[in-house]
């Protein structure tokens, strides 16, 4: 009986009209262009082309023996489809700087691939080439490399209290009646976590691999604070780091940000005092005193008397986001601390990459310096376009929605998909 190829699902005729009609391509498994080779070895390719097709064609036979010797190291079901690269020579290389990468324990992301061939590139004076997202795709998958995340225990969202929610917003719309705050006078003050080292969960490997480790300089749990404020205008005030020593450091901080130190490297009333006179009284209107309204969540250095009595001075109107819903009503948790992130990611890969030197007397990486993470830091938090993320996330909490109900449909109330900071509401000593 006469042995038929594998068809993908795509093969099927298409009818354009009673009397046109047009084929979509064929699909072959490896297994069959195998079988089609072995009978035309000892046949013909004639009689292969007879016994399996048309098609296969005689032409598409005689391609296939030239990749019998690629075709035997395939998995059987490959059907060996897509256009050959058109730079071997730079993908090659690219290839075996990626696996140099992966042997150290390096995280290596799309990006960073993107990147490194464009630095190849011009090395090898390709002028033509440009590396954008569509390529870095079909390089992977031609050399058999795909994203492998690292394995990490799931964390669990708070559960939704759809009371506490409307009770919010009722609190919130009831200061806006009462005080009509600009835009730019709403803003979200909310610390984040941070550790000096921030590899990604996710690298670019070799498919199938069981063990994908990522190389750190072994500070990825030595933590500090990066205190980020914005407003529903989009407007983004100077962020303040709080590291965990006793004594300000003495190295060269960057214009643009604010540094203190705290033996937790936390939030505490002092620092948050110091926060309001150094960064949110120079807010644009903060000389003139303008009504604002200032939100965050139930951390208790936010809730002490003398926070309480700071602001009322500067005639701000606080609203406490209520616990376990940080989520759903605090903009950054929505999305600000997603894009955020990804970039402290980028600027901790290539401090990294370029660190392979600077290593203590025991063969391991330093530790990245205060310069160094302030930078990072305020190239990430400026790298975040403002209009899309700043200004939506202020509406999808409720927070800086127009008055009269036509913006209400942007509130995003979806526990699952909102979570996009990687973080939960836990206690001071939950952390430390």
């Amino acid at each position: 009986m006469r042995q038929g190829p594998v068809l993908s699902e795509r093969s099927e005729p298409i009818k354009m009209s009673e009397n046109k009609k047009i084929n979509k391509r064929m699909s072959y498994s490896t297994k069959f262009k195998l079988n089609v080779i072995s009978y035309a070895k000892e046949h013909g390719n004639r009689a292969a082309e007879r016994q399996f097709g048309p098609p296969p064609t005689e032409s598409m036979i005689r391609q296939w023996r030239k990749q019998e010797e690629h075709l035997l190291k395939m998995p059987k079901k490959k059907a060996l489809r897509g256009k050959p690269a058109k730079w071997p020579n730079l993908e090659q290389r690219l290839k075996t700087w990626i696996m140099e990468q992966r042997q150290s324990g390096l995280c290596v992301s799309t990006k960073l691939i993107q990147y490194q061939a464009r630095m190849f590139a011009s090395e090898m004076k390709i002028v033509d080439f440009t590396g954008k997202a569509k390529w870095c795709f079909n390089f992977m998958r031609r050399e058999g490399l795909a994203m492998r995340a690292r394995t990490k225990l799931a964390q669990k969202m708070p559960p939704v209290y759809e009371d506490k929610i409307q009770q919010f917003h009722s609190y919130v719309i009831q200061l806006r009646k009462k005080y009509d705050f600009e835009p730019s006078q709403i803003a979200n003050m909310d610390e984040v976590p941070l550790n000096f080292d921030v590899p990604s969960n996710r690298t670019v490997d070799v498919k199938g691999i069981k063990t994908v480790a990522i190389k750190t300089s072994g500070h990825e749990k030595t933590h500090y604070t990066a205190v980020l404020s914005c407003c529903a205008d989009g407007t983004k005030l100077p962020p303040m780091l709080i590291f965990k020593r006793k004594t300000y450091p003495k190295e060269t901080i960057p214009p643009g940000i604010i540094v203190q130190v705290h033996e937790k490297g936390w939030m505490n009333e002092d620092i948050m005092a110091i926060w309001f006179a150094k960064v949110w009284s120079r807010r644009p209107g903060g000389l003139l005193k303008r009504p604002a309204l200032l939100v965050f969540d139930q951390f208790r250095a936010h809730l002490t008397e003398k926070t309480k009595r700071v602001a009322p001075d500067l005639r701000t109107q606080i609203a406490v986001i209520p616990g376990g819903l940080t989520g759903q009503l605090q903009p950054p948790d929505v999305s600000i601390n997603k894009p955020f992130k990804a970039l402290m990611r980028e600027e901790w890969s290539r401090w990294i990459q370029k660190a392979g030197g600077n290593l203590t007397p025991t063969g391991r990486v330093k530790k990245p310096t205060i310069t160094e993470v302030s930078n990072w830091v305020l190239n990430s938090r400026y790298g975040v376009k403002q209009n899309i993320h700043h200004v939506k996330s202020f509406k999808k909490c409720g927070i800086s929605n127009a008055m009269d109900g036509t913006e209400d449909d942007l509130i995003y109330i979806d526990s699952d998909s909102v979570n996009s900071s990687d973080a939960i509401e836990v206690e001071e000593t939950d952390i430390f």
